[in-house]
């Protein structure tokens, strides 16, 4: 080995290579290897002048569509239609009924002071002005809902527990 043999190799070892390439391909494999071992898609190193970035790309296997399927579906019976502005209009007239009692919150409404209590009102009952009727729970608080006028419940439009929105009828008083 001559002097230049030995002053390219000592050059090419201080770069990193193992040859005249300049590139340390055990170093590549074992980045390369780290690269699969993290399940990482890229990885750079840098050291000194030297920096060395791999990457790789991960596909996924092509998958054939499904084939498509003819399926014999049996006419059905001609559809019943309901009434959907019928409907719209009986909700609208008990909203618009004057003895109404109307939700002034969003929140759960509860027809008793708790689960194994007697409820505040039934059907039939008799109110006086500022009773108690329901509870309308909101953010862990329960609001007391009172009757605004007396008079005699004749409907009560929501269950115990049920969720309500605000402006929504609860009950009817006449």
């Amino acid at each position: 080995m001559t002097n230049d043999d030995s002053a390219e190799s000592a050059k090419s070892k201080k770069r990193g290579g193992n040859g005249s390439s300049g590139i340390d391909a055990a170093l590549v494999r074992e980045i390369a290897q780290l690269l699969a071992d993290a399940d990482i898609t890229e990885i750079e190193v840098e050291k000194g002048d030297l920096r060395i970035r791999v990457a790789r790309t991960t596909s996924l296997p092509a998958v054939p569509a499904p084939s498509p399927v003819s399926v014999q579906v049996a006419p059905s019976p001609a559809p019943v239609v309901l009434s959907a502005p019928a409907a719209s209009d009986a909700a609208q007239q008990i909203a618009d009924h004057p003895g109404a009692v109307k939700s002034p919150m969003v929140g759960t409404a509860y027809l008793r002071p708790s689960p194994e209590a007697q409820p505040f009102v039934e059907v039939g009952s008799l109110v006086k002005a500022g009773d108690k009727i329901l509870l309308v729970e909101a953010m862990k608080t329960f609001n007391e809902i009172v009757a605004p006028r007396a008079g005699t419940v004749t409907t009560i439009l929501v269950e115990d527990g049920q969720p309500v929105e605000y402006g929504e009828p609860l009950l009817i008083i006449e």
